[in-house]
């Protein structure tokens, strides 16, 4: 068994006092350069881990982490997050962090930034969200970064310095995936559709990054298919339908359909009781994607897992604070194929 080194130990190892060991170990006070190169090369050697927990109650400092992200209500692809969050945060409120979260409008770039600037007035010690509209985010984090805010993302990346950590997917790569679905599903020359739903497209990177990652997989093939993109900005269900309906109409042509969000059901609710022509791949076990992955409308979905998207970002950021861990840069998650046979295993 590895054996368990206290800092009386090292004192002696390096023959120094038990108060020079501890001034290294959490870099404070001055020690000299002989002595703290013999302490680190010994702390290296025996590979020693500090009780982080007892450092922590050493402290006896309050943290708070505030996270901003959509509203389930108005999208259900949120609801796991609130899961993933509640969890986080119970198992570090008895380390001092204090977790609370800001709901926000996906649909409104207004609703963005009012809840923005009220975690901003809660001066938060840190903050996890989701960069859903890009221009504003980066707004959001200039703001971070000027009030010393630790900030993470999850779902969506921002190229932003001030954003120490993102959990997610590779979103080109789930692109690829999504390729590789549908030329398994339609070998051979065909007509292909990316359809963009409830979202404006020129702010919204992570539907970008999924097509390039679409377009990259056929562009790599030498029989080359035709691709058109279709974009729905629309947010009132019914125009969506209406909108789905005409692109089916004005497209006949397309065999194939890769949804880049979590609105694969409309499309597929759209498609005529029988007409099989048309394979789909699309994003999220929401329920009526489900629905429509039973009933043969949807053939597969990738799963962004965004229970565990939210619960890193909050316990990165906690044991951040709780336990000076440093945080991972990024943290890819799974690109996870689901079909219906093996969904029900991932809602468990």
């Amino acid at each position: 068994m590895k054996k368990k080194y206290t800092i009386a130990d090292i004192a002696t190892m390096a023959g120094v006092s038990k108060g020079t060991v501890d001034r290294v170990i959490h870099k404070r006070g001055k020690v000299s350069k002989k002595a703290h190169e013999k302490i680190t090369k010994i702390l290296k050697e025996i590979d020693y881990q500090p009780n982080l927990v007892a450092r922590n109650l050493k402290k006896n400092k309050t943290y708070r982490l505030l996270v901003l992200i959509p509203d389930p209500e108005k999208d259900p692809y949120w609801a796991p997050c609130l899961e993933g969050i509640n969890t986080a945060s119970q198992e570090f409120q008895a380390f001092g962090v204090m977790i609370e979260t800001f709901l926000f409008d996906p649909s409104s770039t207004r609703s963005f930034n009012a809840r923005s600037k009220e975690v901003l007035k809660n001066k938060p010690d840190g903050v996890v969200f989701v960069p859903l509209f890009y221009k504003e985010s980066l707004t959001f984090t200039e703001y971070c970064k000027k009030n010393s805010i630790t900030l993470a993302t999850f779902n969506s990346s921002i190229n932003s310095n001030n954003a120490r950590s993102f959990i997610g997917q590779d979103l080109h790569k789930s692109g690829r995936v999504a390729g590789g679905l549908l030329h398994m599903l339609l070998p051979g020359k065909k007509h292909l559709a990316v359809v963009h739903m409830d979202e404006i497209y020129q702010n919204a990177i992570h539907m970008q990054e999924k097509e390039k990652g679409f377009r990259d997989y056929f562009d790599g093939l030498e029989q080359k298919h035709q691709i058109i993109t279709h974009k729905i900005p629309e947010k009132d269900i019914r125009k969506i339908r209406k909108s789905v309906r005409g692109f089916l109409e004005t497209y006949p042509e397309v065999s194939g359909v890769f949804v880049t969000t979590s609105k694969a059901y409309l499309l597929a609710e759209a498609l005529p009781e029988t007409d099989t022509r048309i394979r789909l791949v699309g994003y999220d076990l929401i329920e009526k994607n489900l629905e429509c992955l039973d009933s043969g409308h949807i053939d597969f979905l990738i799963h962004q897992n965004p229970r565990q998207q939210a619960y890193l970002g909050v316990s990165y950021l906690s044991e951040y604070f709780a336990f000076d861990k440093k945080i991972p840069d990024n943290k890819l998650l799974p690109i996870d194929i689901i079909t219906a046979e093996n969904y029900t295993h991932y809602l468990e």
